[in-house]
């Protein structure tokens, strides 16, 4: 049997102001630009430049109406109502007039593709060198569904069993295995060099096919490819050189030709095409030992609600006959003045709560924007910024979560300034960035012929007075993008 019970739960509930606020917090300057953008064209009412602007143009054509007493002949022009001036139905005819649309649902922390030039794609321009080879109807196809089959680092990894099949149930052509591959062989010719490639050994082996194969450097570094790409991965020099029967020098030439390849030739094109231009947030400048802050003029836009929709509502108050059409027209306006004013106050507020969160992370960091030097950075947390500005964690997560700051430095990611920290013997906590910093340059500077492990850099740190554990080097070193020791050898 149901039983019926009353149940008392409290509930914090955001307003569509506070929602709208959070997501405009969270974009970084390129999408903020491109949401500010949408919300014109969405909003009639709402309208680009200054509210001074506006008071000193209405100002100057106030005082133009005074001082001109001459011009008596267009005082028989009867006054335009305001409700008549403007068309409304365009606006009030569309699906979002029943409340505010809220932009930017999306998780903004992912990276967003900015807008590219048209240019050809990797499999366009191996189309166009298909077209050369003069193929039959058969071999064209083939080599369609091949360039198709090629992913965007340029490597073929589909198995060529696959594709015969996918050539017979999908096309309707019958092939055979030898006959796919021999279309493959074509299209390694291509450029760029060692497109096509079904393994990296492959691949390598298709850029040095391409030198000058009489060179003695070439044959050398081919047979090494072919013969000992095994031992050539774990950098097993010794014993290439006695497979082989080359001296060091050989050694030492082939592998410089080797390294010298591109393991990824599809990236040519992709590379050039995804390259983005980084648009800081904020803007650091040192001027005789103090620290401007700025935000990208972008943030700062200047918006205003236009005055002639507020006049329009004044002369619908004073209208004595009030038809069904102006009151819907007057409640669209309303509906979408309330939307600008909100708006505006978002874009205010988040300026306002960037600026003070910027301003508490320069002045934790202080010493690393008056010097430039990563070892002045000091631990910082997320929650460190919040109990400065007095605000929650989450607010701060949204700042730092995609913003870029443009520092006499370099340019970094807000995220950078955070870190964790380590202890020293002394007791001291110093931030994980500096630890990584000493470890680069314990790595840049190690003899190349017996590279450091990371027992031995675990030693030398705590040397230093940096108490830290071998697998907290090893993370450190993986962050960095860093080989292992036996990596990191040469000859």
């Amino acid at each position: 049997m149901l039983k019926q019970a009353q149940k008392l739960k409290q509930t914090q509930t955001l307003s569509p102001q506070q929602i709208q606020f959070i997501k405009l917090l969270q974009v970084p300057t390129i999408e903020l630009e491109k949401r500010i953008q949408e919300e014109l064209q969405e909003n009639p009412v709402l309208e680009e430049g200054k509210e001074s602007d506006r008071e000193e143009q209405e100002f100057g054509n106030d005082d133009a109406s005074t001082n001109d007493d001459t011009n008596d002949e267009f005082d028989d022009i009867p006054e335009i109502d305001p409700i008549d001036e403007v068309n409304l139905d365009d606006y009030v005819n569309r699906d979002d007039v029943a409340g505010y649309k809220m932009y930017g649902d999306g998780d903004v922390s992912d990276d967003k593709e900015l807008p590219i030039p048209m240019m050809d794609t990797l499999g366009d321009s191996l189309l166009v060198q298909l077209s050369f080879l003069n193929l039959n109807e058969v071999e064209q196809q083939i080599g369609e569904q091949l360039i198709g089959s090629i992913e965007s680092d340029g490597y073929i990894r589909r198995p060529l069993e696959a594709i015969v099949n996918d050539l017979a149930f999908l096309q309707n052509v019958e092939t055979d295995l030898n006959h796919v591959e021999a279309v493959l062989k074509k299209i390694q010719q291509f450029d760029p060099p060692g497109i096509g490639a079904r393994t990296l050994q492959e691949c390598l082996e298709i850029q040095l096919r391409k030198k000058d194969t009489q060179d003695s450097i070439v044959k050398i570094a081919i047979k090494m490819i072919v013969l000992c790409f095994e031992e050539f991965k774990k950098k097993h020099y010794t014993k290439i050189q006695k497979r082989l029967g080359i001296d060091d020098e050989q050694m030492k030439d082939a592998i410089e030709m080797i390294i010298h390849l591109n393991p990824k030739p599809g990236g040519v094109n992709s590379n050039a095409a995804s390259a983005q231009f980084l648009t800081p947030d904020f803007i650091i400048k040192e001027v005789n030992g103090r620290i401007n802050i700025s935000l990208n003029g972008k943030n700062a836009p200047d918006l205003r609600v236009s005055r002639q929709y507020g006049d329009m509502i004044d002369a619908f108050d004073k209208t004595p006959k009030k038809t069904k059409k102006m009151r819907e027209e007057v409640r669209f306006v309303k509906q979408k003045l309330d939307a600008a004013k909100w708006f505006i106050d978002a874009i205010k507020q988040r300026q306002d709560t960037l600026l003070r969160t910027m301003q508490a992370i320069v002045d934790y960091q202080m010493p690393f924007f008056l010097s430039g030097d990563e070892g002045q950075l000091r631990p910082m947390i997320l929650k460190d910024i919040a109990e400065i500005i007095q605000m929650d964690i989450s607010t701060v997560s949204r700042v730092a979560s995609s913003k870029v700051v443009e520092t006499d430095f370099g340019i970094y990611p807000l995220k950078y300034f955070f870190s964790e920290s380590i202890s020293t013997e002394s007791g001291e906590d110093v931030s994980s960035k500096q630890v990584k910093s000493v470890l680069k340059e314990m790595i840049e500077t190690e003899d190349k012929k017996k590279p450091l492990s990371d027992d031995k850099l675990e030693k030398l740190l705590r040397i230093k007075g940096y108490n830290i554990a071998r697998r907290t080097v090893a993370k450190y070193r993986e962050q960095m993008n860093i080989p292992v020791a036996r990596m990191r050898k040469e000859l």
